[in-house]
C-alpha cells in the first residue's frame, strides 16, 4: 500500500452549523464545496460528525489538531477575541504553540515550526 495524502480528519460536535461556522468565522477556512458538514485547509478537509446522532457518546478530541499560523500570539489572540477557550502558549525549543478550544471542546493546536530539531 502506498499512502498518497491525508483526505480529511473527522472533529466531533454536537452541532454541525456551529462548527462549520465556527472554523469558518474565527480560523478563515471555507466552507467545503463538496460536502455539506465539512471546512477546507490548504492540504486536509476537516470534517464534522455528530457521533451522538449515530447513537455513540460524545467525546472531544484533546490530542488536539496542529494548524499552521504565521504567528501563533496573534492567532491566539484573534481565536480569543472570537470566544475560543485559550488553554495556553508553549515553545518547544523549535516551533510555538497555542492551545485553543472550539465550542465542542475539541483542542486546536495554533503551530508554527522556527527551526528544525537537533
Amino acid at each position: 500500500m502506498k499512502v498518497e495524502q491525508v483526505d480529511f480528519l473527522s472533529v466531533p460536535t454536537r452541532d454541525t452549523a456551529r462548527a462549520v461556522a465556527w472554523y469558518r468565522d474565527v480560523l478563515g477556512l471555507p466552507a467545503s464545496e463538496f460536502t455539506e458538514g465539512e471546512v477546507e485547509a490548504p492540504n486536509v478537509t476537516l470534517s464534522f460528525w455528530n457521533p451522538e446522532a449515530d447513537g455513540e457518546e460524545f467525546q472531544p478530541n484533546t490530542a488536539g489538531i496542529a494548524l499552521r499560523v504565521e504567528d501563533v500570539e496573534a492567532a491566539v489572540e484573534e481565536a480569543r477575541a472570537h470566544g475560543a477557550e485559550v488553554v495556553g502558549i508553549q515553545d518547544s525549543g523549535v516551533c510555538h504553540m497555542g492551545f485553543v478550544r472550539d465550542p465542542d471542546g475539541n483542542t486546536l493546536i495554533l503551530h508554527r515550526r522556527y527551526k528544525p530539531r537537533g
